[in-house]
């Protein structure tokens, strides 16, 4: 279980709330307006952001102190972070070692990697020679390759159309389901909650409320939700 105890996360301009728990596995949606804070929470969790105050704990394991690097998170940024000098192999090993010095296990972990989000045979590629979908199924394998416990993403798929970010929402919850990850997913898009969450966390005014189920909240929105999504 992921836990936020009565965290306040300051981004400058505004302070943003959480006091909420996350069972582990669920597939969870963060929307609200924009400017909200969405990026905030995931942020904090991943520790990029530092608390204010309060706790945040994963199994009982207090992170609040802990580096990202030695929390149970991963994270897909919207520009998925390829090195262009990089071949498609090297930019997924370096999410098992940033001096991509691997060894011959860690080495077959990146091509079963890339095997999954279906790039066989494209590993001594550079990124510009990929297309934006064989982009991001990249940045989804470097993530699949850390093994955590939490998957976050922060918009990675916006800049695709319709089908192909579709495409990669569905890859992204079957691989939630295989690894048991915990999905946060921060999405502007109601349709991508509908397609893949279970649940939804509203940030709004604020605070990032607790999870409710998404049918709940989009079948019903509150009026602050309801005037963001027109």
């Amino acid at each position: 279980m992921l836990k936020l105890e009565r965290c306040l996360i300051s981004n400058g301009e505004f302070d943003l709330s959480a006091d909420l728990e996350i069972e582990q596995g669920q597939r969870i949606a963060v929307i609200g307006p924009s400017g909200a804070g969405k990026t905030t929470l995931i942020e904090a969790i991943a520790g990029f952001r530092p608390l204010a105050q309060g706790r945040l704990f994963w199994q009982a394991e207090d992170l609040s102190e802990k580096p990202p690097g030695r929390r149970p998170v991963a994270m897909l940024f919207q520009d998925g972070n390829l090195f262009p000098h990089l071949t498609v192999a090297q930019n997924v090993g370096l999410g098992l070692r940033p001096d991509l010095r691997l060894d011959k296990a860690q080495q077959e972990n990146v091509m079963r990697a890339l095997s999954r989000v279906g790039l066989d045979g494209l590993e001594a590629r550079k990124p510009a020679a990929l297309s934006g979908g064989q982009q991001s199924r990249v940045a989804l394998a470097r993530v699949l390759v850390q093994g955590r416990a939490m998957l976050l993403l922060d918009e990675p798929f916006a800049a695709l159309g319709p089908a192909l970010k579709a495409e990669m929402l569905d890859l992204v919850a079957e691989l939630a389901d295989e690894t048991g990850a915990t999905l946060l997913m921060v999405s502007h898009d109601p349709d991508d909650a509908r397609r893949i969450a279970g649940q939804v966390v509203l940030v709004a005014e604020g605070k990032a409320h607790p999870p409710v189920t998404t049918a709940e909240l989009l079948d019903n929105p509150p009026p602050v939700l309801r005037a963001y999504l027109g």
